[in-house]
């Protein structure tokens, strides 16, 4: 074991995220601004940890003023969020804005700006519109996509001035994959064509916002429109062809099913070929592969936070039941792996230089950088000390070493722009609600989400001033 110190680039992001569902609350929202997840609570409250949910969230639309505070003094550069499309429209057909809550957008982007914190802004963060998922089937349709580019174009004509750096989504593969390919989450539809449907809307709308941003001249005045992608970086349990080959199509149908389209500009041609032999329907034409030819994004966020590994596949698949990737792959668990067990994730900082090779290797035009990255622990009140700080020492470490390895990618060359935090406060997640914590700061939902910032909060704050990373390290790692 031995210290290490490294210098942080003076432009290298060091920021944190969130998404407006996940914060916001349901304060002010009108009748007809539910989104995916409001009625999926609403549906299956029962299935989120000890029935909280979206409702209150941490009340940010009350509470931005002095959580913005709090980004400063925990030495924010940037802070990610989204604009809730549910809620900035009244009439999703039309782009009839919701001006209560534009104004809301407006006074936040000024706070931020006027504490020095630059926003960075995400048009849909799971905030599909609930109505459209009831009338069109939501990303199943073409509609939709084209109601999408009215949103963005609303939302840009309001804030362009203010906001710099635009994405289309978040995590774009992540909701139908666990509605439609694994049957987990609302409205529970194991269904493969609708998955892959989904899959391509989101492509062809990310670039027909990016047409519509250069367009407009945004891209002239500075700006830039990307897209916030969750590649797992994926290992194969062993060096023999066959376990390769579960990595590979592995990667094929999670990872390069968003990055090939959006950063290269076009599907990998054996995933079409595989989509084709499974018989699995999506229906796209040569005027959309036109499109998302011509118009790539023009950086990419990376939500990196755990290894993926795969073997061979050992089963037998019901011819019956529709196809799913997994036809390729078993997952493999790897011996003696460092865990996160409150997530039930694995610890392996080395995914981010990894992701930076291949990055160099399969996209090297392309600039990105890590926009989530964290760790989420329960029961964080047992590691209070005699005055109620979290004393979070494991997410100390766990940031220090994922920082380290983009750093040293980012000094042998990577277009690494920086690193991102999931995230800025405790927040709602999916199902597990409040029930792993990852922020900086503690939300107490017991006492009027009273803000209390960790240990960590002050560890980060000293390293957005200093810009320079000191951590200890395994030598085999250096």
């Amino acid at each position: 074991m031995s210290k290490v110190s490294m210098p942080i680039p003076a432009d290298f992001i060091l920021g944190a995220a969130a998404s407006a569902w996940q914060t916001e609350g349901w304060s002010g929202k009108k009748p007809g601004q539910d989104s995916y997840l409001d009625i999926w609570y609403k549906q299956d409250r029962h299935v989120w940890h000890n029935g909280v949910g979206p409702a209150v969230a941490t009340d940010f639309i009350h509470r931005y003023p002095e959580d913005v505070a709090l980004m400063k003094l925990a030495g924010l550069t940037h802070y990610r969020t989204s604009i809730n499309w549910s809620r900035f429209l009244l009439d999703y057909e039309q782009a009839i804005v919701d001006e209560e809550y534009a104004l809301y957008i407006d006074k936040f982007l000024d706070e931020l700006l006027r504490q020095g914190i630059e926003p960075m802004i995400c048009l849909e963060h799971y905030e599909l519109p609930a109505v459209l998922l009831e009338k069109y089937g939501g990303w199943q349709s073409k509609q939709v996509v084209e109601l999408f580019v009215r949103y963005a174009e609303q939302v840009f004509a309001r804030y362009a001035g203010k906001v710099k750096r635009w994405y289309s989504f978040n995590e774009p593969i992540v909701v139908q994959t666990r509605v439609y390919l694994d049957a987990l989450r609302y409205p529970y539809e194991q269904n493969t064509h609708k998955w892959m449907q989904w899959n391509h809307h989101k492509n062809l709308a990310t670039a027909r916002v990016v047409q519509l941003f250069e367009q407009q001249g945004y891209r002239r005045e500075g700006g830039s429109m990307g897209v916030i992608l969750n590649p797992e970086v994926t290992y194969p349990r062993s060096s023999a062809p066959h376990d390769r080959l579960a990595a590979h199509y592995y990667d094929l149908f999670y990872n390069r099913v968003f990055l090939d389209p959006l950063l290269l500009g076009e599907y990998p041609a054996e995933l079409i070929e595989l989509l084709a032999k499974h018989q699995v329907a999506w229906d796209y034409d040569d005027r959309e592969l036109d499109i998302i030819r011509r118009y790539p994004v023009h950086e990419v966020g990376l939500n990196l936070y755990y290894p993926h590994r795969v073997k061979a596949p050992s089963h037998q698949w019901n011819e019956h039941t529709p196809f799913h990737p997994a036809y390729y792959y078993d997952p493999f668990e790897l011996p003696g792996r460092r865990m996160n067990k409150s997530r039930g994730w694995e610890i392996q900082p080395k995914i981010v230089y990894d992701m930076a090779q291949r990055m160099n290797r399969d996209y090297p035009n392309m600039p990105w950088f890590i926009a989530e990255n964290g760790m989420g622990i329960e029961n964080e009140t047992d590691f209070k000390n005699q005055e109620g700080e979290i004393q979070d020492d494991y997410r100390i470490d766990f940031i220090a070493e994922h920082l380290y390895w983009a750093l040293k990618a980012r000094e042998e060359g990577a277009k690494c722009l920086g690193y991102m935090l999931w995230a800025f406060t405790d927040n709602v997640s999916p199902m597990n609600a409040f029930k792993n914590r990852y922020g900086l700061i503690e939300i107490d939902i017991d006492h009027q989400l009273r803000r209390q910032p960790k240990k960590s909060a002050a560890w980060f704050g000293r390293l957005s001033t200093t810009r320079t990373l000191t951590l200890t390290l395994d030598d085999q790692y250096k």
